[in-house]
């Protein structure tokens, strides 16, 4: 018979703890015993039990169960889904409801019947596995809500058509899909839509950017850890592979992976398989990869930064889209979207946008593409108090850096630099520009407003 569980007994008798011992162990799978309750929160970091046997009462105190409560408590903060069961030789009806309330599973008396007891371990220990199940049917509900609606994406011109047409045609593929494209062209949407029109739109989509992750946590995000695999894993944690489990995975910005970490990932794609930090035992993984970068993908292959042989197992399908400034006539489309959504979001009155403005805005090269016209209109509509927006309502910077012959000291002068190359070196996003100023967005709004910008 399978033996279940890793028990942990916490009493001031010796004898109990070699009685409990000797009848549960060959019941179990691992036991520890400890005289010692401050010993608990060691056992529970390095023993990781299922369930803890809890002594009610211990030298200092002796029937009122109010040091078993105390520790309850203490073990309640380390892992809220702790199983406990109390055992003490004082057991009435108030105990046991206390104890109840405090959030142990069971209370059994000293001395006990054998069979009740086994009974109560097994039920704690298969509890304990239920509560670990829910805890991962959590995380998977989160990743299917997070991506069930399909994405709007707006554009009728010639070039996003092609994409579209290619989308359709792969919504019966579970090939592995690449997408190409510079930042703000919209790689995160389309990767949605590939999940969400095809076999696995019912299952998980799950997204994470490659580029955001610092390279010493990449294992433990992608491939999950066991609990006290490292410093601060204090729980078990699914890894994103694991929590995609039967959908999609978007792996965005791949590009920025260095060359271990596109080893340990051409390894697990290879393998279908994946071992949490701290574990031993093999996880089979069954998910479709979508990744993403704005990287020239192939130059870096050739000169030795990305591994052909991953390139090769990523891109059975390679997905390019256009940057904004080739898809003719999708400006005007695209600024009318967002002016429609952003005058009802701040509850402008604002009807249109004037033939100067988009002739402005058409022959603007969007370096930050449909993410850069998008803040451009939500600014305009955020600080216009007229019917109509007008060219001087929009803020277009080339992407060059203005260089000064000599330094201006002017307090104002430098935080209109500052201002000024924050929007170039965010190509138009105003969220990241504001984070480069230390400043709020609507803060730098008014600075624009203040400065003329």
């Amino acid at each position: 018979m399978h033996k279940q569980g890793k028990i942990l007994i916490v009493d001031d008798n010796e004898d109990i703890l070699f009685a409990l011992n000797l009848l549960l162990q060959s019941h179990v799978e691992k036991i520890k015993v400890t005289t010692n309750p401050q010993r608990i929160e060691h056992f529970m970091q390095t023993f990781e039990p299922d369930v803890i046997l809890l002594d009610m009462n211990f030298n200092k105190d002796a029937d009122s169960g109010q040091e078993g409560l105390h520790w309850l408590r203490k073990i309640k903060q380390i892992d809220s889904d702790m199983v406990v069961i109390f055992i003490t030789a004082y057991a009435d009806m108030e105990k046991a409801v206390q104890a109840i309330k405090a959030g142990a599973t069971d209370f059994i008396p000293k001395p006990w019947e054998k069979e009740k007891l086994l009974a109560t371990i097994t039920s704690a220990v298969e509890l304990r596995v239920s509560r670990k199940e829910v805890a991962k049917l959590k995380q998977k509900v989160a990743a299917l809500e997070s991506g069930r609606t399909i994405p709007e994406i707006i554009g009728e011109s010639k070039q996003i058509q092609a994409v579209f047409e290619t989308v359709d045609k792969l919504k019966d593929t579970d090939a592995n899909i690449l997408i190409l494209g510079e930042n703000g062209t919209g790689k995160d949407l389309f990767a949605n839509l590939l999940c969400q029109t095809s076999p696995r739109a019912c299952k998980p989509f799950v997204c994470i950017d490659l580029g955001a992750i610092p390279e010493q946590l990449f294992e433990s995000e992608l491939f999950g850890h066991e609990k006290g695999a490292f410093t601060d894993a204090k729980t078990d944690k699914l890894g994103r592979f694991e929590i995609a489990a039967g959908g999609t995975l978007f792996l965005d910005e791949i590009g920025n992976l260095s060359h271990s970490l596109q080893s340990k990932l051409l390894s697990v794609i290879e393998k279908q398989q994946i071992i949490r930090l701290g574990a031993t035992k093999h996880v089979p993984i069954n998910v479709r990869l979508i990744c993403a970068t704005n990287a020239d993908i192939h130059e870096m292959v050739a000169t030795g930064e990305f591994r052909q042989d991953l390139l090769y197992r990523i891109n059975t399908i390679e997905l390019h889209i256009p940057p904004l400034r080739e898809r003719s006539g999708d400006i005007e489309l695209l600024a009318n979207y967002f002016l429609d959504r952003y005058k009802k979001k701040y509850k402008k009155d604002i009807r249109n946008i004037s033939p100067s403005a988009i002739k402005k805005l058409n022959e603007y090269p969007w370096p930050g593409n449909v993410r850069e016209l998008q803040h451009s209109i939500e600014r305009a509509v955020i600080l216009s108090s007229a019917l109509t927006l007008t060219p001087d309502d929009f803020i277009l910077k080339p992407a060059t850096t203005k260089k000064h012959k000599e330094v201006n000291l002017n307090l104002e002068q430098l935080e209109i630099n500052a201002v000024e190359n924050a929007l170039i070196k965010a190509e138009g996003n105003m969220n990241h520009a504001a984070e480069l100023l230390g400043i709020s967005r609507f803060t730098l709004y008014r600075k624009i407003e203040k400065y003329g910008l």
